[in-house]
């Protein structure tokens, strides 16, 4: 894992310690640990590890959290919330109201809003930035960008093994080999992805017009997704609401992994001064 933190003399043990930009440009705040934060307990629980083995620990640590938290959760919307009739039915309602409205404009509209958080566009994505990462040699990056979405797929499908709920009873305007509603996997990857995107380039934009724009675009991207989902039949709207906390929380996930493998970077090359 490349980058690390550069601590000053005289700093304050709980003060943030950026990195001077002349050692590694290539390291961003965002990915940097903190003295005394969460990733350095982390570390300090498991031991002195190689970064590599440090970043796959805490990833798997909070996935199986993260899959665990998620499953609780759908359990308690399918056998609990939706138990309820006015529920049940209010969020049945609007898939169908939307099967109603369809046009040939609008399902070509739904079938754009839908792939760019498909199976294509998102693979693309994140090879292409995973790919730029990993010439410039900039490693840190190039796993937060791959892992993202990643942990996000992987607690979806953990999810849907325990949670089912059948999909809106109108006509599909798609299949797929996963029959079940619950959660929306679409929505959920648009916001692994390009929130987590949008996070990683803020995290060096000084504040102005820049951050705006690239913020707007990407909190715009999921409800358009959900949308999409809802009127090609494939999600209710509950499906869709579930999806955030999985996508935000799988951003903060890889995160914590970054961070706890540059934590241990940085006790590495201490160590090595040392000896």
């Amino acid at each position: 894992m490349e980058g690390q933190t550069v601590r000053g003399p005289g700093l304050a043990a709980r003060q943030p310690e950026p990195v001077p930009a002349e050692v590694d440009a290539g390291a961003l705040p965002l990915l940097e640990p903190r003295r005394g934060d969460a990733a350095e307990r982390f570390l300090d629980l498991i031991g002195e590890r190689h970064p590599d083995l440090a970043f796959l620990f805490a990833l798997l640590g909070g996935y199986f959290l993260l899959a665990l938290c998620s499953i609780a959760v759908g359990l308690l919307v399918t056998n609990g919330l939706l138990a309820v009739d006015e529920v049940k039915r209010l969020d049945e309602r609007f898939p169908s109201w939307l099967e109603g409205e369809r046009t040939a404009t609008l399902t070509d509209l739904s079938w754009v809003g839908s792939e760019i958080a498909g199976g294509y566009v998102i693979p693309a994505v994140i090879g292409l930035v995973a790919l730029v990462m990993v010439v410039q040699r900039k490693w840190r990056i190039a796993a937060y960008v791959l892992f993202g979405v990643a942990v996000e797929s992987a607690t979806y499908r953990a999810t849907t093994l325990f949670v089912h709920r059948e999909r809106p009873d109108v006509e599909r305007l798609e299949s797929l080999p996963v029959d079940d509603s619950y959660p929306s996997g679409h929505t959920a990857a648009s916001i692994a992805l390009y929130s987590g995107l949008a996070l990683l380039l803020t995290s060096r934009l000084a504040q102005g017009p820049a951050r705006v724009v690239v913020w707007a675009g990407a909190l715009a991207i999921p409800p358009l997704v959900a949308l999409s989902r809802i009127y090609r039949g494939m999600h209710h709207p509950i499906d869709a609401l579930a999806a955030i906390p999985i996508g935000v929380a799988s951003i903060v996930v890889v995160v914590f992994a970054c961070r706890v493998a540059g934590a241990a970077v940085t006790r590495r090359e201490g160590a090595e001064r040392r000896a």
